[in-house]
């Protein structure tokens, strides 16, 4: 790993994006501190089309994909330097030899970690190859949830749904991956599978579809329970496991009064409303859950309590509008959160998620359980400026 002027990074990215004998497949997602890109995920790779070699670029925005493809020379060179020059968080570049990761510090430099690849199959040059799902549209969890006809097609009606899933899983994976690594969660066992709790889990979409995905296709053992205040959805969700023989508890019962047998390593609460979601990061934090991922909605409670607080000189313009005061009490929450997490001892990302279908809210918070404690006052500066008592803070005390 070695950090490097930004420009010198994004160079070697260049070099090998446009290497079109080695380039496999590139990614480029996030966001960096101070701007946003206008996609919300590039896919690059070369395709071999009756006009010849050309670099396939796929551009996701929050509902669908654009692909274009540029020639081999100029037109493919312009197109990537486009690409380089958008404000993208992070990229990774697999070539025929290594996987080169570059991360964007908050202070605008390159972190760069490069891999070796080896016994990797031959980059795919087709130029309609199927789609790298994480989690095909035939798996039988999606028939079993609704997502799926008979023949293992995504619903047209159900297709925001199938992303959102999609792109959850890549996070979880990604999440899991770096977790065990760097040995803040423990790799699992068939004696002891990978506990994870699903906090206000609703039907089950994402809750069945981690465990299939962590089971079925990464090879690790999980036991997973589900809570839910509604009897319906434990009923409707125990059928499901059933119907795909999988190692699954559902409680009916409030996030806050669950009961488990032993702590979870994993933590979920996915589109909890309002302070349903600070009753889960309090309970993972009670656990001390090595890993946390919590995608907020409905943001009610600081909303309610801005509109009669007296605003801190010069924000009252922040506040005075309706939809605005809205809009920056989602991001006023979502802030003492991960400032309340950093507290307990985690390391908070704040990243963006697929929109939901029941709800426009794309951030989603993931915490990781390092036990170093991060307070320079800000939480409590925050609260003090605005007058408000957040829920998560009342709950940790």
């Amino acid at each position: 790993m070695s950090t490097l002027a930004l420009e010198d990074g994004l160079a070697r990215v260049r070099a090998d994006l446009l290497a079109d004998e080695r380039l496999v497949r590139a990614v480029a997602s996030g966001r960096r501190r101070a701007a946003v890109p206008p996609w919300r995920r590039v896919e690059l790779r070369w395709v071999d089309l009756k006009a010849g070699r050309h670099l396939q670029v796929v551009r996701y925005d929050a509902t669908q994909a654009h692909t274009a493809n540029h020639a081999r020379g100029s037109a493919a060179e312009e197109a990537v330097d486009a690409l380089l020059a958008e404000p993208f968080g992070n990229w990774t570049v697999e070539t025929d030899e290594q996987q080169l990761s570059l991360r964007v510090t908050k202070k605008g430099s390159a972190v760069v970690h490069t891999a070796a690849r080896s016994g990797e199959a031959p980059a795919d040059r087709s130029h309609d190859r199927a789609k790298d799902r994480l989690l095909p549209e035939d798996d039988p969890v999606f028939a079993a949830l609704g997502l799926a006809d008979a023949q293992g097609r995504i619903k047209p009606s159900r297709m925001a749904k199938y992303r959102q899933v999609e792109d959850f899983l890549r996070i979880l994976d990604r999440s899991v991956t770096e977790a065990i690594a760097k040995s803040r969660l423990r790799k699992p066992t068939a004696e002891d599978p990978l506990r994870v709790v699903d906090l206000g889990c609703g039907n089950g979409y994402l809750t069945f579809a981690a465990q299939r995905y962590l089971s079925e296709r990464r090879g690790l053992p999980v036991r997973l329970t589900g809570v839910d205040v509604k009897e319906q959805s434990r009923d409707h969700n125990a059928s499901v496991a059933r119907e795909l023989g999988i190692d699954a508890t559902f409680v009916a019962g409030t996030i806050g009064a669950a009961e488990l047998e032993q702590a979870p390593d994993v933590v979920l609460a996915l589109h909890a409303c309002d302070t349903a979601t600070d009753d889960a990061l309090t309970r993972a934090v009670g656990w001390s859950a090595p890993l946390v991922l919590a995608a907020p909605c409905c943001h009610h409670d600081i909303a309610a309590q801005l509109r009669g607080a007296q605003p801190p000189a010069p924000y009252a313009s922040l506040v005075r509008d309706g939809i605005l005061r809205e809009r920056f009490a989602d991001t006023l929450t979502d802030t003492l959160r991960a400032l309340l997490l950093r507290r307990a001892g985690y390391r908070v990302d704040v990243m963006e998620f697929v929109d939901s279908q029941h709800t426009p809210r794309n951030t989603l918070l993931r915490a990781v359980r390092t036990g170093t404690v991060a307070d320079e006052g800000e939480y409590d500066a925050l609260v003090a400026a605005w007058g408000i008592r957040p829920r998560l803070g009342e709950l940790l005390g």
